[in-house]
């Protein structure tokens, strides 16, 4: 089971996205649309045919199955335009019906009518066709009544219509913003949601929450894309983003988790141009916290290991576990181990994501600019929550990292999601020995 606001889930880089190749330019241009929103990843579930639907994503109230957007009739075969973007951008079926916002359509409500077009030529034409019928959601009545949802979309989605760039505006920085804001819908993952479940802000005028960061989901975390040091983008120059999107690494950190997909499936494939108005955009969002600094680097942890000195807490679990791979001063190695050292994604108030990959693992994905791929062995199996507590402390407090310390609570609290969502084939690897 993957994120409900992760748009990219868990699913096989070789499979195709095309029946066959098109020479049709509007064709072409919706598969780029369709790789910028990440659509293949919520719309195929795993081991599933592209764009066939079934993939389950977990929200608070029960379980809903993606649906079949393939040109099938059992999909969206039947579909004309308007149907089409009356679902996409309107958040209406084709039965009348309100969908859920597990499809992120406030966000595209802000995509422009010629690139609707060009997705629905692709999904149409260069997508094939899959008989699939789409499956029920596993939502316990009366919380499945589909009513409330249209009440929902009045309150909290926004009209639909293409947001015009302010008069004078940097022409990159407006093309990232309406990749962000639009099709990408990294808000869907990177904002807070209010109780009642919409995002607290779906773009900068709504507010400082707009990419602050996500409350905890299936075991991660969507980190802050804001320009805070401590746990933002504050300390990562545009190129070094660039990088990251493109391949999944940059010098000092990799990609991990849900993010992992979306570069895969989407991120990778996407021009240098639009990659770096994406870059230039996100730069442009002052910090969260007004009083927010760079962190300084402090060697003292980094000494004491080297001196054999493993008397502080968790600093013998990380000798033995973690030190070959991202050393004894936390700065790993460039692009292929990434650095704990001022790693942003170790130093937020919630260290969920960092409790996840140390129990359950991760894999660096392989990438066409980037071809090798690296994993972190899950350590489940063999560290007790307390041992797991004691070295996630060590590494949120160690070489100028401001994280506050985790207990043995935390992450058995996190370990028993972990096996709740897990198949039997793969319990062992997070169960306690």
């Amino acid at each position: 089971m993957k994120n409900l606001f992760i748009a990219a889930l868990l699913l096989s880089a070789s499979l195709p996205l095309m029946a066959a190749e098109s020479s049709d330019p509007l064709v072409k241009r919706g598969e780029y649309l369709a790789r910028a929103g990440d659509c293949v990843a919520c719309h195929t579930a795993k081991g599933g045919k592209p764009f066939a639907g079934g993939l389950g994503m977990q929200t608070p109230i029960g379980t809903v199955y993606s649906t079949n957007i393939t040109p099938d009739a059992s999909g969206i075969g039947s579909y004309s335009f308007n149907d089409f973007d009356q679902a996409v951008r309107h958040g209406i079926g084709k039965s009348g019906s309100t969908l859920y916002p597990a499809m992120p359509f406030p966000s595209y409500a802000s995509v422009s009518d010629d690139d609707m077009q060009a997705l629905y030529a692709y999904f149409m034409h260069g997508v094939e066709p899959v008989a699939q019928p789409n499956k029920d959601t596993d939502i316990p009545w009366p919380l499945s009544m589909r009513w409330p949802l249209a009440i929902w979309r009045e309150m909290f989605a926004p009209k639909v219509q293409a947001t015009p760039a302010p008069a004078g505006s940097d022409a990159v920085v407006s093309r990232g913003a309406y990749l962000v804001e639009g099709l990408g819908h990294c808000g869907a993952c990177h904002t807070p949601r209010a109780i009642t479940m919409q995002e607290k802000a779906l773009n900068p005028a709504d507010g400082s929450q707009f990419l602050a960061g996500s409350a905890p989901l299936e075991g991660w975390i969507a980190k802050s894309l804001r320009g805070d040091h401590k746990d933002g983008l504050g300390s990562w120059s545009e190129e070094q983003l660039v990088q990251f999107l493109k391949t999944g690494r940059s010098d000092n950190t990799a990609v991990f988790g849900g993010m992992s997909d979306v570069v895969e499936h989407s991120m990778q494939y996407m021009s240098d141009a639009d990659l770096t108005a994406i870059a230039r955009y996100l730069k442009t969002l002052p910090a969260s916290d007004p009083n927010d600094k760079p962190g300084v680097y402090d060697p003292k942890a980094g000494d004491a290991l080297w001196k054999g000195d493993d008397s502080q807490r968790g600093a013998s679990v990380y000798i033995d576990n973690c030190a070959a791979c991202h050393r004894t001063d936390g700065h790993g190695y460039t692009r292929v181990f990434p650095a704990l050292a001022g790693n942003p994604v170790l130093q937020g108030s919630d260290p969920t994501s960092l409790i996840h990959v140390v129990l359950a693992g991760g894999t660096l994905p392989a990438t066409q600019t980037a071809p090798s791929t690296f994993t972190m062995p899950a350590f489940a199996w063999r560290l007790s929550d307390q041992e797991v507590a004691d070295v996630v402390s060590f590494i949120r407090g160690s070489w100028g990292n401001q994280g506050a310390p985790v207990s043995a609570a935390d992450v058995a609290k996190l370990r028993s999601s972990d096996m709740k969502h897990t198949s039997g084939d793969d319990l062992g690897q997070v169960t306690q020995h």
